[in-house]
């Protein structure tokens, strides 16, 4: 009988995840900061130490070095041991940027000594920038009582969303017999969470047989389903994938949303105590005479004395007195001055919002960013890291303020329009 911990996990963890805009400026996207205390690899991490799975290797590429901070050692969650571990995988790149990853397939083929180092009957494969619980362990059965050569994740979701996903067509028995990747027409509404468990010698194989196949969904899985044993693993709980920063802040949003079908602690999502806001070492949060919270998340460090409403607040979080922040996700030790208010917005690390100072004004929520209207189309503002907004000032919707932008006003005036940038 198999045991979970046989089975060797390569996490991809090397997107660029560029439709997050500002927030993978100077980060991974598995790195970006997440429901206050977390990061997004934690749940990825999590689901894998809560799955019983003991060697781990993350594949990492672009601006790793955040990630690879918060992943340590991995004692975060129970990887460290005799017959334990996580280890980074860097890319081995030339002399060209063309020798980075070309596809999911090709990044676990440039990693084939890890895989062939470590002893396993079966490779799990999984992305590392989603937010759902999973049993992997369940997944390993499943595979083995199909025989099957790959095992896929899926599930439903509205076919209005199927473009964005590969998509499978299967058999009464889950056998995936035809393969779309991101139709345009879908001739099914079952998507492809990016989940794959091989087995490892038919995974070796594969890889080896042609190296010119560089990505899973458009290359591996249709010559795989014409030729071999490829099965759908149905999967029916809470799962998103946050690449967009409408979907970003959705899901953070879920976070305090009654009865969405989130929830990290019930979960046992483990974020890293030792690196970032540092949870663990912070006073816990203080609520001064006054004070407004309603519908959200507030982290230890923080100190409210004005009103939060609707928004989730990492660690060491300022809404000083008369300040207001709402339908927003704040991270680490932003400050809002008084008088502030803050709508409909994400703020990057240690951002400064001075007195009187709005960010979310007015109600036009539809006029897209003029830099990156595919970005921000809703109302969304985004604030970098370190900005400072001066005080009695004004940004709009859709608007972006960059990193460290640290200006008295915005190119002479006290706004910022609806969809520009500063």
């Amino acid at each position: 009988m198999r045991e979970s911990g046989d089975a060797l996990v390569l996490l991809l963890a090397g997107g660029i995840g560029s439709r997050l805009n500002l927030l993978v400026g100077h980060r991974a996207k598995p790195a970006v900061p997440f429901g206050g205390i977390y990061r997004i690899i934690d749940f990825s991490l999590s689901n894998v130490m809560n799955s019983g799975l003991t060697r781990v290797g993350v594949l990492t590429q672009y601006k790793p070095l955040s990630l690879m901070a918060h992943i340590g050692d991995g004692s975060a969650w129970d990887f460290t041991g005799r017959t334990r571990g996580v280890k980074i995988l860097p890319p081995r790149t030339g002399e060209q940027d063309s020798d980075w990853y070309k596809g999911t397939a090709d990044a676990i083929r440039q990693n084939i000594d890890f895989i062939r180092a470590n002893p396993s009957e079966q490779v799990v494969v999984l992305s590392g920038d989603h937010i759902y619980r999973m049993d992997f362990d369940a997944m390993l059965s499943y595979h083995q009582h199909k025989r099957a050569d790959i095992t896929i994740g899926m599930m439903v979701v509205p076919k209005s969303e199927i473009h964005q996903f590969g998509a499978g067509i299967i058999d009464n028995e889950n056998r995936i017999v035809d393969w779309e990747e991101k139709p345009q027409v879908p001739r099914t509404n079952l998507a492809s969470m990016g989940i794959y468990v091989f087995d490892t010698k038919y995974l070796l194989k594969i890889l080896e047989r042609d190296r010119k196949e560089s990505d899973f969904g458009m290359d591996i899985i249709p010559r795989a389903i014409n030729e071999d044993r490829v099965y759908a693993y149905p999967f029916y709980g809470y799962w998103r994938d946050v690449g967009t920063i409408q979907s970003y802040w959705e899901t953070n949003m879920d976070i305090i949303r009654e009865n969405s079908g989130i929830s990290p602690e019930e979960w046992e999502i483990h974020p890293n105590p030792e690196y970032g806001g540092r949870p663990m070492d912070r006073a816990a949060a203080r609520f001064f005479g006054g004070s407004n919270v309603s519908s959200s998340l507030v982290s230890a460090g923080c100190v409210i004395e004005g009103t939060v409403i609707n928004s989730v607040l990492s660690p060491g979080v300022q809404v000083k007195k008369g300040a207001v922040v709402s339908n927003s996700v704040i991270f680490e030790d932003c400050v809002l001055e008084e008088g502030a208010k803050v709508d409909l917005a994400i703020l990057d690390k240690r951002v400064h919002v001075g007195k009187g100072a709005v960010i979310g004004k007015g109600e036009n929520l539809t006029e897209a960013n003029k830099a990156y209207p595919k970005h921000l189309y809703t109302g969304i503002s985004l604030v970098g890291k370190e900005a400072r907004i001066p005080a009695q000032v004004s940004v709009g919707r859709n608007c972006i303020v960059n990193f460290g932008y640290d200006k008295p006003d915005f190119n002479g005036q006290n706004f910022l329009a609806d969809g520009e940038s500063a």
